[in-house]
């Protein structure tokens, strides 16, 4: 029965929704029909245009499997920002802040990914934070929030590649940074040949890296509370909770604890490109659902644990973590917390080891950065809100043009070799560093949107395949949280950690997204004449995926029948 025979209205102004996909079908797979050379963007063939759907969003390459999700839930975001940023944040906050405060981010993030997964077993699409938030909440704000994405990336890459070339110079100062960011672009655009597939392998093997160092790490850190360090060392004997009492738990008041909320987001920052990577796999109804449960491991064994054990090890009041708090805080990779250790540990060798794992953290990101700002890209393009050429779609599935925009960043890197070239990547800092949460709370109010649209359309939740764990209160919490993340660095923006107040120039290095994506907004305003949709202009239908519901109550009634625990264990994590 359709929406106007059950007496729904129907949207006044067109809503462009994503194409709906057949469960356990992968859509058209022009690329399977391919050689070996065309399908890998080996030869000039694969980057002609792909003929198939007017340049759909199905022509993009679907080629992710279950494993390449899963990875990308668990280690995809884990880089600078969580290895060497957090040094700032222990210097500035101390080590009760720094556990609470990814604490709290953690929480917020459980309930984003949760909503995200929600909305994109449903309608999957790629660029679909963009797209939930035309969809869901108002075409103008989606315009924002999708330009606000690219843009995020599009600085990130530079970034990535300035620590990269520093993190390299840890072990030789004498070679230029120019050369070894020219290395480590080069790499980034071999990988950028083999389109969704590269991406998702890359992602695959440095996560597993990533993960197990960090788990390497946690046990080493374990022994060394307890005293089992090297003779000779800070760690040869019991620690303990000592550095939460001396020098305290606590720096810099109430200034350093909202301090630490910036440098958390921009640690967390990535995760929500699961949810991205949904339209380019294989199956996203099976293997969706189980990379977002994968997030909770994340949070709470890698985020949170990971950071205990720093707290209990490095005293906030360290000289080299004060030296980074003076510097940039995700660039000097000498006061990583993670490198620290070792050293004052005596671990020969250790400290190179943690270099060489921050090195593939921030190489990753880098990937990372060139397929969310690209796909993003292309999804503007498709929905009008972006130059039409940016929709092209070549032979290997490739978003050929949007790729070339978002490495076409890549140069601002090479900044950092005239003598302002801080003061360069302070900015571009600046622009990325809150961008994240204007994402995560727009996916937490579009399943608001779409939960208050399905509730008042009469729909029942049973129609729901895959429903996040909180339910629309989480969403709220999440939405409330993000809210909470940005007011504490309004405060930290006016009132700076190390007293006073900021002037303008200090206030807009630590809060120019706001001002952007405000812009971005009244842009979107001017450009489609569209504002806040009612519930009932909400279509819930266009686009919606075709679900095989015999399967998904067969393994309903499989899950009810299982004892208490295995199913919590098996909703939360399986």
């Amino acid at each position: 029965m359709s929406s106007e025979e059950k007496g729904y209205h129907t949207p006044e102004k067109e809503v462009v929704a994503p194409p709906a996909f057949d469960v356990g079908e992968a859509g058209p797979q022009p690329r399977d029909q391919e050689d070996f050379l065309t399908r890998n963007g080996l030869n000039f063939r694969s980057f002609q245009k792909r003929d198939i759907g007017g340049g759909s969003i199905d022509s993009l390459d679907r080629s992710m499997k279950t494993r390449h999700m899963q990875m990308i839930s668990i280690g995809g975001s884990i880089g600078a920002g969580f290895f060497v940023g957090s040094g700032k944040a222990l210097a500035n906050g101390g080590p009760g802040s720094l556990f609470i405060d990814f604490l709290i981010i953690g929480i917020m993030m459980f309930n984003t990914v949760y909503a995200l997964g929600e909305l994109a077993v449903m309608y999957p699409v790629s660029g679909g934070f963009y797209t939930y938030s035309t969809r869901f909440i108002d075409p103008s704000w989606g315009f924002a929030m999708g330009w606000n994405y690219v843009m995020q990336w599009a600085v990130v890459l530079p970034l990535e590649l300035t620590v990269c070339a520093m993190t390299v110079g840890y072990w030789n100062e004498d070679i230029s940074v120019a050369v070894w960011i020219s290395v480590f672009f080069a790499a980034i655009l071999i990988i950028n040949v083999f389109g969704a597939l590269g991406y998702a392998e890359e992602e695959f093997w440095s996560s597993v890296l990533k993960l197990g160092a960090i788990i390497v790490f946690m046990i080493l850190a374990f022994v060394l509370v307890l005293g089992g360090g090297p003779s000779g060392s800070r760690y040869d004997h019991y620690i303990g909770a000592r550095h939460w009492y001396e020098p305290g738990a606590f720096a810099n008041g109430f200034r350093g604890f909202c301090s630490v909320f910036v440098t958390a987001a921009f640690s967390f920052s990535g995760t929500e490109l699961v949810g991205l990577a949904a339209a380019e796999a294989k199956n996203p109804l099976r293997s969706l659902p189980g990379a977002i449960k994968q997030v909770f491991w994340r949070i709470t064994l890698f985020y949170i644990l990971g950071l205990f054990f720093v707290g209990l090890l490095i005293p906030h009041d360290d000289s080299r973590l004060l030296g980074s708090a003076n510097s940039n805080p995700y660039a000097d990779v000498a006061a990583s917390p993670f490198v620290l250790v070792g050293k004052y540990a005596n671990l020969t060798g250790y400290d190179s080891f943690m270099n060489v794992i921050i090195l593939v953290s921030v190489l990753s990101i880098g990937v990372s950065a060139v397929y969310g700002g690209s796909r993003t890209l292309t999804a503007l393009a498709q929905q009008g809100y972006a130059p039409k050429i940016f929709s092209y779609i070549d032979r290997s599935g490739r978003p050929l043009y949007s790729v070339i925009a978002i490495l076409a960043f890549a140069p601002l890197a090479y900044v950092n070799l005239h003598a302002d070239g801080p003061t360069v990547f302070d900015w571009l800092l600046a622009l990325s560093g809150l961008a994240a949460l204007f994402t995560w709370g727009s996916i937490c109010l579009a399943h608001i949107r779409f939960r208050t649209a399905w509730r008042k359309q009469g729909r029942s939740l049973d129609d729901i395949p895959f429903k996040a764990v909180g339910g629309v209160y989480g969403s709220y919490l999440g939405l409330f949280l993000n809210f909470l993340c940005l007011i504490a660095q309004l405060y930290v923006s006016i009132c700076p950690v190390d007293g006073g107040f900021n002037d303008a120039e200090g206030f807009f290095k630590s809060y120019l997204a706001l001002p952007v994506v405000i812009i971005f907004w009244i842009g979107g305003f001017l450009w489609k004449r569209t504002g806040w949709l009612r519930t009932d202009q909400i279509d819930l239908d266009t686009g919606r995926r075709e679900l095989d519901w015999d399967a998904i109550n067969a393994d309903r009634a499989k899950i009810a029948a299982m004892p208490t625990f295995k199913r919590w264990f098996y909703t939360m994590f399986v």
